[in-house]
């Protein structure tokens, strides 16, 4: 069965699909949650840790959304605050020190525009992420779970191998941002998703991604622990190819990668 963007748009938004949270839980052992940028606060809308994946020890980082209205009021709706984008590179330099790869989970609408944000650096923060995941000198493994918004997911978004799930969207905006700032019309973003080439399929096909992570029948919310089972193959695929490489070859096959893209 064919499946429209808009319908990709709408499931990819499903409060009931797997956040970061359940697959750290169901792909890692040991995980040990690490709080704050040791600059302005704590930002629960991204959760870092170390971890163990097998018997290789390992940084993860999630953008995590909530069930309820409570949680995501918690969370942030999972738009992060500069300090959440601090926090995230503090624990990917601290990975990069120990040579841990890095695993980040995308699923964001997007970082948080709001006052205090701004006036904290988010532009800098997003900026500085982009910059640094760069040249870290340790794999790093990016996979859009849900939602990948903007600045806000690009930002754990520079790593060697790039995923999306089969369901999950990567845009520079919403598509009613996109309605609203192109078409003059929000109620037009249904147009501008099959317009924005953001579906998983679509960014395969440009080579901005590295591949579609199979979801089970009806969507990823229809079996959690399937689902973390085929993102943990893709992983063990993935490390056991970088972790061979040279730190000098490494760097080279990212900066290449993004040079094309």
């Amino acid at each position: 069965m064919s499946i429209t963007p808009w319908e990709r748009v709408k499931l990819a938004r499903m409060p009931v699909r797997p956040t970061g949270l359940d697959y750290i839980e169901r792909i890692f052992d040991q995980f040990l949650e690490m709080h704050g940028d040791r600059f302005y606060g704590e930002d629960r809308a991204i959760v870092g840790g170390i971890a163990f994946f097998g018997d290789i020890p390992v940084t993860v980082i999630a953008q995590q959304k909530g069930r309820n209205t409570k949680e995501n009021i918690a969370r942030n709706f999972s738009m992060p605050h500069p300090e959440g984008y601090r926090k995230a590179l503090r624990l990917m330099k601290q990975a990069e020190k120990f040579h841990r790869p890095i695993i980040c989970f995308i699923d964001t609408p997007g970082a948080f525009c709001g006052l205090g944000a701004e006036e904290r650096g988010q532009g800098e923060a997003i900026a500085s992420n982009l910059a640094q995941m760069m040249l870290l000198k340790t794999p790093i493994i990016s996979v859009v779970i849900s939602e990948g918004g903007s600045g806000g997911a690009l930002a754990l978004g520079v790593a060697d191998k790039v995923y999306m799930l089969e369901n999950s969207i990567y845009s520079i905006l919403s598509p009613e941002g996109f309605a609203s700032i192109l078409y003059k019309d929000a109620s037009k973003a249904e147009q501008a998703a099959n317009d924005m080439k953001l579906t998983a399929q679509d960014l395969y096909r440009f080579k901005i991604i590295d591949g579609v992570i199979p979801e089970p029948a009806g969507g990823a919310h229809n079996d959690y622990n399937l689902m973390a089972t085929h993102v943990k193959a893709i992983l063990e695929t993935d490390l056991e190819e970088l972790l061979q490489l040279s730190t000098e070859e490494l760097l080279q096959r990212r900066y290449q990668k993004f040079r094309r893209i």
